[in-house]
């Protein structure tokens, strides 16, 4: 049996399930002869209440990342968690992350370890619905002409809730009160969440290089109840729609309000949930849905990278 200890940075819902999943998931571990110690979290408050297994240490201060085989990310921003993933992941060290806005906006300096294997992300996008693996893998092989997608849970919740006859100031207090929004609410209603999910998946299947700020992006701010309802009057859906296609020979993406007919595989397959429609030439036309947001359910894609990166497999690769 050997030892892998890991270092997890942040522990707010999500860094929470990370180390309850970890614990419950500890058999599968040990059936693959290995016990992973957890050496630190690295938190704001060290003292507030959480609900973890007995034992973690929690601290404010970072040095315990010295000693750690695999690094966690999950505490969000940009600045300040690659900073703290910068000495591993130059001294060749795994990391594990769900921060779409990190991948999107700080690529030149992470490609290299992306290329090298050493950054796994699948919960990026869509969470714990698997649709990077399959991109990075067996999806290469057929030649990609076109994806859509409803990758944010705040803009799918606010105008489902307007379906119901809610304004959208209305709909947008109540997905700040339940916590599906942030105060400001920019990052997801302005389309921007968004954006940062479409540029990871484009990098599997349109360009490697792909960059954030090539995506046009929309938000919802500007629809309105009229608007939804006069949708629903023609049998159709507004969603907040991210889109990748080839365009004169370039690759387009583009994030904006869609109005789609009931009958489209994001108004159904994706009715209260993330979904994606992938086309290639060879595969045909491929559908992914399920939950995109939740602490267990992003845990879920975390511990499953944790656990390929203790078999032996690489991160998520993304084209040469």
């Amino acid at each position: 049996m050997r030892t892998v200890t890991v270092g997890l940075l942040g522990c707010g819902t999500v860094g929470q399930d990370v180390l309850n999943l970890i614990e419950r998931r500890s058999g599968i571990f040990a059936d693959l002869g290995v016990k992973i110690e957890v050496a630190g979290v690295l938190v704001r408050d060290a003292e507030k209440a959480r609900r973890i297994p007995a034992g973690i240490p929690l601290t404010t201060d970072p040095n315990f990342l010295q000693e750690c085989g695999v690094v966690i990310e999950a505490m969000g921003g940009i600045e300040r968690p690659l900073a703290l993933l910068r000495p591993s992941l130059r001294s060749g060290r795994a990391v594990i992350t769900a921060n779409k806005a990190l991948l999107a906006e700080c690529w030149e300096e992470l490609r290299d370890y992306a290329l090298d294997g050493k950054l796994y992300y699948e919960a990026s996008v869509m969470a714990g619905t698997p649709v990077i693996g399959p991109m990075s893998t067996v999806l290469r092989a057929s030649t990609f002409t076109r994806l859509q997608a409803v990758l944010n849970g705040t803009c799918l919740y606010i105008l489902t809730q307007m379906e119901g006859g809610k304004s959208y100031e209305a709909a947008l207090a109540e997905a700040q009160a339940l916590g599906y929004a942030e105060d400001p609410p920019t990052l997801d209603v302005g389309g921007f969440d968004t954006a940062h999910k479409l540029t990871v998946l484009a990098r599997f299947c349109a360009d490697g290089n792909f960059k954030y700020s090539s995506v046009e992006v929309q938000g919802i701010e500007g629809v309105t109840l009229a608007d939804v309802q006069a949708a629903r009057a023609r049998g159709e859906r507004i969603k907040l729609v991210a889109e990748l296609d080839r365009v004169n020979g370039e690759w387009r993406g583009r994030v904006s309000p869609q109005s789609l007919p009931d009958t489209h595989p994001l108004c159904n397959a994706g009715a209260s949930r993330n979904a994606m429609v992938y086309e290639g030439e060879e595969c045909g036309t491929l559908i992914f849905a399920g939950g995109g947001a939740g602490g267990m359910v992003t845990a879920s894609a975390m511990v499953g990278d944790l656990l390929d990166w203790v078999i032996g497999f690489p991160g998520h690769v993304p084209l040469h």
